[in-house]
């Protein structure tokens, strides 16, 4: 199974509490709390898109989903935003996003239509249940586009679509898709279309850099290799689960629920295989800590509270326990 970066749904769950909706049960029932989601982690896609579908069915606006675009800034693309603007032209951008369209948040697959006055960036969604469907649609093309216009503004550009095509029969709420896109709007569509000017797509790019768009290139080449992560075992599972959580971790009853076990069969199943929680907890915070004193320059108090310990004094003790060494005589050598 594939994994990426939680950051996405985060955005989504925020969003939703902005737009005056209450994500909070369908997370719990997922063994997830939106204050202890840590930003830097992953989660496996198709557990991603479980919660998508939980959360479509308590939603109570019908245009949640096209609100929700508006959630989804610059920075949370990382190094993929700035392989876009390094490009030469406004259609090598487009060819970029495609190739790595993986380290977006879509479940969609996109693609590139051309034509003879107007081309087409192409979404081919993924088949759900209907309102779930219309929901992560919604969704995918309003974020797509807003990450379109902000790269836009950023650069002074104007290129908008001269129309959109939406894969979902027409709502009766159609007149708010054209008020949020600027442009006209159909449904009725096997796929979503953003149709574009062809001499729109052969602008330069007042940011195009082509030694950063190397630099650029290699590091979203990494981020997709990261993405293939495999959480085959069950301890791969559990540590996958435990390295969502910042502040404090669930007990093995939570992560048991959270897996559709019972507390008893997590236990039994992880002594068979050779492991224990009470092990694997361990092993999830030491994961955290030597990244957190590696890449981080926060204080050994600071890392001590991310890791749920209460007295920093435990946690050195934990952690030259599991080292060999202080958090600080790691963090220098």
């Amino acid at each position: 199974m594939s994994t990426r970066s939680i950051l996405g749904l985060i955005y989504l769950v925020q969003g939703l509490q902005q737009l005056g909706e209450d994500p909070q049960p369908v997370l719990a029932r997922h063994g997830l709390s939106l204050d202890r989601l840590d930003p830097t982690t992953r989660i496996d896609r198709s557990r991603e898109l479980r919660i998508y579908a939980d959360l479509a069915e308590a939603v109570r606006d019908p245009l949640v989903g096209l609100k929700l675009g508006g959630f989804y800034g610059l920075a949370g693309y990382g190094p993929l935003v700035m392989l876009l603007m390094t490009c030469g032209t406004a259609y090598d951008a487009l060819q970029a996003g495609i190739r790595y369209q993986r380290l977006t948040y879509l479940f969609g697959t996109l693609s590139f239509e051309p034509g003879e006055q107007l081309s087409a960036l192409v979404l081919t969604p993924m088949a759900m249940e209907a309102r779930a469907f219309r929901f992560r649609v919604d969704g995918e093309v309003s974020g797509t586009y807003k990450l379109v216009r902000d790269m836009q503004v950023s650069l002074g550009l104007d290129i908008r679509a001269e129309r959109i095509d939406m894969p979902c029969p027409r709502p009766p709420e159609a007149a708010a898709y054209e008020q949020y896109f600027g442009c006209p709007v159909s449904f009725g569509h096997a796929q979503a279309r953003f149709w574009i000017r062809n001499e729109h797509l052969r602008l330069r790019l007042p940011s195009a850099d082509p030694n950063a768009h190397g630099m650029y290139r290699a590091m979203c080449d990494q981020q997709l290799v990261a993405q293939q992560t495999s959480t085959e075992t069950l301890a791969d599972r559990v540590l996958t689960h435990l390295g969502l959580f910042s502040g404090s971790y669930p007990n093995a009853e939570e992560v048991a629920q959270s897996l559709g076990l019972s507390e008893r069969t997590l236990r039994r199943q992880l002594s068979e295989a050779g492991h224990n929680f009470r092990d694997l907890l361990a092993q999830a915070r030491y994961a955290k800590a030597q990244h957190l004193l590696k890449h981080t320059t926060l204080s050994t108090e600071a890392i001590a509270q991310q890791l749920g310990y209460a007295e920093s004094a435990a946690f050195i003790h934990a952690f030259q326990r599991w080292a060999g060494v202080t958090p600080r005589k790691f963090r220098d050598g």
